[in-house]
């Protein structure tokens, strides 16, 4: 394997693609596969990422559907720690756990295999971008259930007018970013 050596000067905000008016007009979506299709700048991503997530300590990783995967695996690899995804409704087999929480438009669920997670367990969130916040609270509300700590959450890109970070504060939850966007 070949390991790509630190780029602290790279710009991972110009790796981002922005594409207009997707998935409806208005919206500009922030596509992270322009990131993860550059090695160095993938690779430097989750160097970034696991560098801030050392500081919390955690015993695992928990990834949130379905981009949260990529930089959580690449994460929990780096860093080694297990990792435990969490999934929308009826796609893990086996015994799980969940939590339903609102979305703008109604209602959804979140679910991890039982015993996934245990009480004592300092565990780490890890999702690709934050928006509203709601998918990763809900996320905290499900690791908590399940007696375990939440340490913080980490993303790649934050869009701050959407107010997540300010939300997940309020929710008692520490967050981190490596990039943030103005505007949807």
């Amino acid at each position: 394997m070949i390991a790509l050596p630190p780029q602290p000067d790279l710009d991972l905000a110009s790796l981002v693609r922005t594409i207009p008016d997707f998935p409806k007009p208005g919206i500009q979506f922030r596509d992270i596969t322009t990131l993860i299709g550059d090695a160095a700048g993938f690779a430097e991503a989750v160097r970034r990422l696991a560098v801030r997530a050392a500081s919390y300590s955690p015993d695992l990783i928990v990834a949130v559907e379905a981009r949260g995967f990529l930089f959580g695996a690449a994460m929990a690899t780096a860093m080694g720690l297990g990792l435990v995804p969490v999934r929308k409704a009826g796609k893990l087999p086996g015994v799980t756990i969940g939590v339903d929480y609102e979305l703008e438009y109604g209602t959804d669920r979140l679910e991890l295999h039982e015993g996934a997670v245990l009480p004592g367990h300092r565990v780490l969130l890890i999702d690709d971008l934050l928006a509203t916040g709601g998918t990763i609270l809900a996320t905290a509300d499900l690791i908590r259930s399940a007696g375990a700590e939440v340490a913080a959450a980490l993303f790649v890109i934050d869009l701050p007018d959407l107010g997540g970070s300010a939300r997940l504060a309020a929710g008692g939850l520490a967050c981190e970013t490596l990039i943030a966007f103005d505007g949807d």
